[in-house]
């Protein structure tokens, strides 16, 4: 069973879209959850769906060669997960992982992509709103990564 259109327009990823727009998308999505501890999805994996979290939290991480993952920020109620279904190749470009039990709604990619295809301003809509969400990520991971910096303390030039 798909979300109402109500629940729909309560998410702030898709506050001001129509109700046109959000009967289109409705079938696309269906609720999920995480345990916490659990990962959601990994680097490098095949990306098929993005998330918008109605409860709970997950860490976005980055594999980093031989050191733990680095966790560069925690997403909460209002966030959206996932933007990697969208371009090709279509592979994660972070990981995730629920910090506590995470209640979303998963949206199907492949067939959010072909929606915005049938339907230009939507799909326009949509991809705007995902920039948005991807330059919010670029921001905080340089912030995680100057952190990181700093705690390593002084860097030497390569020689």
């Amino acid at each position: 069973m798909f979300p109402s259109i109500e629940t729909l327009a309560e998410q702030p990823f898709l506050t001001g879209l129509t109700e046109f727009q959000l009967v289109q998308l409705a079938p696309l999505a269906a609720g999920s959850m995480f345990h916490a501890g659990n990962r959601v999805c990994y680097q490098g994996a095949p990306a098929d769906r993005f998330w918008l979290i109605s409860s709970g939290s997950v860490y976005l991480d980055s594999e980093v060669e031989g050191q733990d993952n680095i966790v560069f920020e925690t997403l909460r109620p209002g966030s959206v997960l996932g933007w990697s279904w969208l371009f090709p190749p279509y592979l994660w470009h972070f990981g995730a992982v629920a910090v506590t039990t995470t209640n979303c709604l998963a949206f199907d990619g492949p067939s959010v992509r072909a929606l915005g295809r049938r339907d230009p301003a939507l799909g326009y809509e949509l991809a705007t709103r995902f920039l948005h969400v991807m330059g919010d990520r670029l921001q905080s991971t340089r912030r995680r990564l100057e952190e990181c910096r700093r705690a390593a303390g002084p860097s030497r030039p390569p020689v």
